[in-house]
């Protein structure tokens, strides 16, 4: 973890920057979307959802000038006594005026008490509702013109059905209030001291479950500087994307850690993703939910929608959030991130003291995609001045262990620190031994004062009372300092993934479509609303948005189909057409390859029997072009019950059954997201080409992929679903083909 020296708390954060140097939310080449008034602010795209984040004001909120205390006590012994006091102290070190109300009580802990709402000597900023039930006051809150309010009181979503009804009626009742609510369901978090001795970049942290966030609140003791705690409870209102979105465009916040059990609204999350995307906010989550036992109890405790773990880990990976499995991962991945400069090059050194523990963290490392260079033969002969002759230096370093312990050891790490394809030097010290691992502790931390490159120190000791651990390396707020190997690489690679990612990003929102194309207004004919599209149908659904399918007629009679297979061209597939047909071929309603008129018949004449035998309806029959050559893949659209509209790329055939090698992503996206769905797969390497087929027509596979997102996006909901399969991806330069699609309108 990074540490911090202890120093004067300074507001002018950009004045702490020039200090520090280059912040690592600076250089981002994007424009942040406009958070206050303007037309641009309100701009919906074609199926009517916005396009920007609505960021709450919440200054109010966390810095309140006046607060209400409903149901207020001294009295011994009860519960909200213990609350009441911790929050008069909250109140005095932000400076608000705290007003408590109770219908019984004339003082508070010396402090007048107010029976009511309605005799509270001034409109107040934040009410806190220590109550069991928090309906009957929202009204009084409205009346009162209370900007924000919290509710701590259980026993709604999280408990049942007839919790979930209590939650949306009080939900109803904030909406028509004009108030903010966090909760229900929550706790004392936001309310929490935080240290003001720390400086630098802070973390901000959001968590649905408030004993999660304990762990990177307890970061403080360590050095590192947090300045929010937002625990949301059941988001009957406010949700961890408000909270993303506002803690996104706080000067001081480096990142944002979030412990999230479900999401409330898919869109709104990636709109909150996207504006901390715009300004290089690092976002570090942890999603409960990737096994189905995690989401029943995520569902349980919080009462939201988990979602399909995919369709999230993929909006998540689009949009720049880091996604880890522990808070350990959490803690140091978010302190990171929120301290670390900018990198200069994406090139790792190890340098260790023993050359089998360079090795086995390279091995981890390099497993784990960060880059590992071999260091130039001037350089290796530049560190040979000081290493022995007969170790190592190429990456990793290793010193052999007694050049740390004299003037030699600083030398080594400049002259590492000095070579331009160095963006980073880990030091791995798996354990004490003073004679070594406290001066090169102490070298570590002087040279990371003199260099903008990052260093990261491995203490392996499960002790961590080493005065070189607790006072030198914590006391650092340069080098950042893991426990483990794995939290270290977790860490680092999330650390050069982000900074890759900003430099890049453009949100895919500006290019989001605003008015429908000519295109939508073809479809909208061939729409059957709770139908399932037959197969002729769902392909002019895909001739609507140019993308191509084989030549073919639907045809009903046999000397029709004879005259087709002429005009077609031999040889030909014959397929039964009909709106309750998803799966031809295990009826045998498909025949390929023939390549006469006699099979023409004798092929028309079985389909139909099978047909009539199935009781199976049919519109017709299918007479198509064969097309053999290519690579099979699958392109679909999904609804997903949080986020809409999804599109499926993935290997097509028999193999997307078998293999489930599939990437999936959230519209609206860009070509660079389209073809990072195919880089994802397993089978990628077949589109390049193997075993002498040549390599795949991508640009049509990737052209395909977009047009089917704009589908996506001007259909909505009216299509539940989508489904090419296969699309024969050609050679290079010849196009795609749709050979089948299913289509089922909502």
């Amino acid at each position: 973890m990074l540490g911090s020296t202890h120093g004067t708390l300074t507001t002018d954060f950009r004045a702490r920057v020039e200090a520090c140097g280059e912040h690592p939310r600076a250089a981002v080449h994007s424009t942040t979307a406009p958070s206050g008034g303007g037309a641009d602010r309100d701009a919906l795209d074609v199926s009517g959802r916005p396009l920007h984040a609505d960021v709450p004001d919440l200054d109010r909120f966390f810095r309140p000038e006046s607060v209400a205390v409903i149901g207020a006590s001294d009295a011994d012994g009860r519960p909200n006594t213990g609350i009441t006091r911790q929050l008069f102290a909250w109140a005095e070190r932000v400076g608000a005026r705290i007003h408590p109300v109770h219908p019984t009580r004339p003082t508070v802990f010396g402090h007048p008490c107010f029976a009511s709402v309605a005799d509270l000597p001034e409109q107040v900023d934040l009410a806190v509702l220590l109550v069991g039930d928090p309906l009957p006051v929202i009204e009084e809150l409205a009346e009162a013109k209370v900007k924000f309010a919290v509710a701590f009181a259980s026993g709604f979503a999280e408990t049942g059905e007839e919790g979930k009804a209590a939650q949306a009626r009080l939900t109803a009742a904030v909406a028509r209030s004009g108030l903010r609510l966090l909760g229900p369901n929550t706790n004392l978090n936001a309310f929490e001291r935080f240290r003001e001795d720390l400086d630098g970049p802070a973390i901000a942290l959001i968590t649905q479950s408030g004993h999660q966030g304990r762990p990177v609140y307890t970061l403080q003791e360590l050095g590192i500087r947090l300045s929010h705690w937002a625990p949301t409870g059941n988001e009957a209102d406010l949700e961890t994307s408000d909270f993303i979105s506002y803690f996104a465009e706080q000067p001081e916040v480096g990142a944002i850690a979030c412990y999230v059990e479900g999401l409330k609204d898919g869109r709104s999350f990636l709109l909150a993703a996207d504006r901390a995307a715009r300004n290089g906010v690092p976002v570090v989550a942890v999603k409960v939910g990737r096994t189905e036992t995690g989401a029943r109890m995520a569902a349980s405790h919080t009462g939201k929608l988990t979602g399909a773990d995919t369709v999230v880990d993929a909006a998540m990976r689009q949009f720049g959030v880091i996604r880890v499995d522990g808070l350990d991962e959490l803690q140091d991945t978010a302190a990171l991130l929120a301290r670390a400069r900018r990198p200069q090059s994406d090139g790792v050194v190890v340098y260790s003291i023993s050359g089998g523990t360079g090795a086995h963290f390279s091995d981890l490392a390099t497993e784990a995609g960060l880059r590992l260079p071999g260091l130039s033969a001037a350089k290796q002969a530049e560190l040979h001045q000081w290493i022995p002759s007969y170790l190592n230096v190429a990456n990793p370093v290793d010193n052999g262990g007694h050049p740390v312990g004299d003037w030699r050891g600083r030398k080594i790490i400049d002259a590492i620190l000095a070579d331009p394809s160095v963006g980073i030097l880990i030091c791995p010290i798996t354990g004490p031994f003073p004679p070594m691992s406290d001066k090169l502790a102490q070298d570590l931390v002087d040279a990371a004062e003199q260099t903008d490159k990052l260093i990261c120190v491995i203490w392996g000791s499960p002790v961590g009372t080493e005065d070189a651990y607790r006072r030198v390396l914590l006391g650092s707020s340069r080098v950042a300092t893991f426990r483990t190997f794995g939290n270290c690489i977790t860490a680092v690679r999330a650390y050069l993934d982000h900074h890759r990612f900003t430099t890049a990003y453009r949100s895919p929102f500006d290019d989001a479509p605003r008015t429908p194309s000519p295109s939508y207004r073809k479809a909208q004919a061939l729409m059957r609303p709770g139908q399932q599209l037959s197969e002729h149908a769902a392909k002019q659904l895909l001739r609507a948005y140019g993308i191509r399918v084989p030549r073919e007629q639907l045809v009903t009679s046999a000397a029709a189909a004879v005259r087709a297979a002429g005009l077609v061209g031999y040889p030909v597939v014959m397929k039964a057409s009909g709106p309750q047909l998803a799966h031809k071929t295990e009826l045998g309603l498909v025949k390929v390859g023939l390549t006469s008129a006699s099979q023409i018949r004798d092929a028309y004449r079985e389909l139909t029997d099978i047909a009539r035998y199935e009781d199976i309806p049919l519109d017709g029959i299918l007479v198509c072009q064969m097309v053999e050559r290519g690579v099979e893949m699958v392109v679909g659209v999904t609804q997903d019950d949080l986020f809409g509209p999804t599109v499926t790329v993935g290997l097509g055939g028999v193999l997307v059954e078998v293999l489930h090698d599939a990437a999936v992503r959230v519209p609206p996206f860009g070509e660079d997201q389209a073809r990072a769905m195919l880089t994802e797969l397993r089978g990628h390497a077949l589109l390049e080409g193997v075993r002498g087929a040549p390599p795949a027509d991508v640009d049509a596979l990737v052209e395909v992929v977009l047009r089917i997102q704009r589908m996506a996006l001007e259909l909505g909901d009216e299509l539940s679903e989508l489904d090419i399969n296969p699309l024969m991806v050609l050679p290079r330069g010849q196009g795609a083909v749709a050979l089948d699609a299913l289509a089922i309108c909502h």
